[in-house]
């Protein structure tokens, strides 16, 4: 419990009332000015008023009554126990009373520097601990450089050879416990290897700004940066929520007054109700201040991040990205990002590329147009990469084919978004080159997905949709569902078929060389004639599973019947071009007879008139005569390229005519 008045024991009454806060303490004067020349002038200035109750503020005191407490103290010659935990606000507060060496030697100042220099700063937990002090302290701490001082002892001491430091066991046995600084060689048998990550947790309790300028010194002292990346890391683990799929390792917040108790290690985390965001804290719930803590700590997380790559986990990046997707991070940080997570885009996850478009303009669910700009970044990367090592060629091509396998489970999942533009679908689908997929099974499951979600799409549409694939990159199980794929244009079913066909040659023909040359080499090793397993294409036919013969048996009776309709037509061609000579040449012989006509009559012109109309009537039979049988051929089952042959051939003779 906190009392509204303080006072000092003595038989003078006190002469002097100063509020502090919502603290009042009733002193005397000459103590106080005999030590602080701000209480000097300020005495002064109120005893030339006629009202003698006068009360002398001090709200903006920095360390607030406590420090204010400890200075009067020191004024009146108690003795004033000097710690971690109060230095910063003590040695701010004799700044701000200007208690130097010019009124008295020995003054406050000059106490509280000495243990600042030579005792807080040779300690690991004194500088933890005062650097978190320092945090209600702006700007005299950062005026006085108490921060940077602090910040550069604790770069130094993580930056250290380990083998100077020895693993406290002292207090709470957990990975928080602080390491205490001794020579080397102890002979505690308790003493264990240090882990290069024993800071973590310690500096990970300091606010963002602190945090940066510690992280900041760390990297002038030339630690790895992975190091430094594993740090950050941890620090948004514990200060973003949501950022990691479980927070359950961090451990709860003591109070932060439980470090002046001192005693094994350093155990604060932060205080409770103001640190890191339990796990039940959801994304929707971030508004206000809070928001605007979350949006600076992200803010200055990206800034810190080491440039060299793998410094962070890609996951971290992309759910790092996601936070600041929500929270409107600056733009230049948020492209910076990006360009981040575009170094080392294969090592993602699809979990963590399932961005929600928060604030995007479209209307899709997730955030298609970042995922674009992360591959194009990608590529950006690579193609440097590739012209600044170029022997790296293959790491960079087996990168590709992650991303692209990446890419295709992406599509699959956000194809099923019915707002999501074929455009979009497109475009993604061709921003890697061709080099990238060995393999087009994954881009014929996001195709036919997509044509699943959006029923209405025209012919049309539905080619330009499958043009995104090759059909001969399809393996033999993607070429069967294909096949039978009622979504797919008639036109992409026979190229499968096609290739497929082509596939099923080609590893015939391979097997006859194989056996070939085994039997080449059984007869010149042991003059044996080698029998191979399955010698011919009937028994190499049997020997595959019978759902593939079914569906090959299908296919080859669908290709045979084409060719059967292909061969029609093209006789039917014959027909029509024979009929057009006959016309042309009946043209001709009517030109002629019109120049005759013109000077012996009519006779002739009627004549001719009758040829060539009679030789219109019979082509416009025969022409609707092959319409009629290529409806008929539709209706059978396979009429639809049969009809588009007959009205290509009509069109022809058509534009030849005219």
């Amino acid at each position: 419990m906190i009392l509204s008045c303080r006072h000092v024991s003595s038989d003078i009454p006190s002469d002097l009332v100063i509020k502090v806060g919502e603290l009042t303490f009733n002193l005397h004067k000459y103590p106080l000015l005999s030590r602080s020349g701000k209480m000097n002038r300020m005495i002064y200035e109120t005893s030339r008023e006629l009202d003698p109750n006068v009360v002398v503020e001090l709200n903006d005191l920095p360390g607030g009554f406590e420090a204010f407490e400890l200075a009067a103290k020191f004024c009146y010659g108690i003795a004033v126990d000097l710690t971690a935990a109060n230095i910063a606000g003590l040695r701010c507060a004799a700044e701000y009373l200007e208690m130097t060496e010019d009124l008295e030697e020995g003054n406050l100042i000059f106490k509280t520097e000495a243990f600042l220099s030579y005792v807080v700063l040779s300690s690991w937990r004194d500088s933890i601990v005062v650097l978190k002090s320092c945090e209600g302290l702006s700007p005299w701490a950062e005026n006085l450089q108490i921060v940077r001082r602090c910040s550069e002892s604790i770069a130094w001491k993580a930056c250290a050879n380990p083998r100077g430091i020895r693993w406290s066991y002292g207090g709470r046995p957990s990975r928080t416990n602080s390491p205490k600084w001794s020579a080397a060689g102890g002979g505690d048998p308790r003493d264990s290897p240090v882990p290069a990550d024993w800071w973590f947790e310690d500096v990970s309790i300091l606010r963002i700004d602190h945090f940066v300028r510690v992280v900041t010194a760390i990297k002038v002292k030339g630690m790895r940066h992975e190091l430094i990346g594993a740090a950050i890391m941890q620090y948004a683990a514990k200060w973003l929520p949501g950022l990691v799929k479980d927070n359950n390792n961090i451990s709860s917040s003591d109070d932060y007054s439980s470090i002046a108790a001192g005693g094994g290690g350093l155990h604060m985390i932060v205080a409770a109700g103001t640190g890191p965001a339990s796990a039940g804290v959801r994304e929707a719930e971030w508004t206000g201040s809070a928001a605007r803590e979350q949006r600076m700590v992200i803010e200055s997380l990206i800034s810190i991040i080491p440039a060299q790559r793998d410094s962070v986990t890609c996951g971290f990046l992309l759910r790092l990205l996601r936070q600041a997707s929500l929270l409107k991070v600056a733009p230049a940080l948020v492209t910076e990002l990006e360009k981040r997570v575009g170094m080392q885009l294969e090592q993602a996850s699809l979990a963590d590329l399932m961005i929600p478009a928060y604030y995007s303009k479209s209307e899709t669910m997730f955030d298609v147009d970042l995922v674009q700009r992360l591959v194009e970044h990608f590529l950006v990367q690579e193609q440097t990469a590739e012209g600044e090592s170029p022997p790296a060629g293959k790491h960079g091509t087996n990168a590709k084919m992650r991303v692209a396998r990446l890419i295709d489970s992406y599509l699959t999942e956000v194809s099923r978004d019915r707002n999501l533009s074929l455009t979009k679908f497109q475009v993604l689908a061709e921003a890697l080159p061709d080099s990238a997929r060995s393999c087009d099974d994954g881009l014929y499951r996001a195709v036919d997905s997509y044509l699943k979600a959006h029923p209405t799409l025209t012919e049309h549409e539905r080619k330009r949709l499958c043009r995104v694939m090759d059909c001969q990159k399809l393996s033999i199980d993607a070429c069967m569902h294909a096949a039978q794929n009622e979504r797919l244009p008639l036109r992409i079913v026979v190229q499968v078929l096609f290739s497929e066909q082509v596939k099923i040659s080609n590893a015939i023909a391979n097997s006859t060389l194989k056996e070939a040359a085994a039997a080449a080499a059984s007869v010149a090793t042991d003059g044996h004639p080698y029998q191979p397993i399955i010698s011919t294409r009937k028994q190499l036919i049997e020997g595959t599973p019978q759902s593939f013969q079914e569906g090959w048996a299908t296919a080859k009776k669908d290709i045979n019947t084409l060719k059967f309709e292909l061969e029609t037509m093209k006789t039917k061609y014959a027909e029509l071009q024979n009929e057009m000579d006959g016309l042309q040449r009946q043209f001709d012989k009517m030109s002629a007879t019109t120049a005759l006509a013109a000077k012996t009559g009519k006779h002739g012109s009627t004549a001719a008139s009758s040829g060539w109309t009679s030789g219109w009537k019979r082509l416009s039979r025969l022409t609707k005569m092959g319409a009629m049988e290529g409806q008929e051929q539709m209706t059978a089952g396979g009429g639809v390229a049969e009809v588009a042959a007959v009205r290509k051939g009509t069109r022809r003779w058509r534009n030849s005519i005219s």
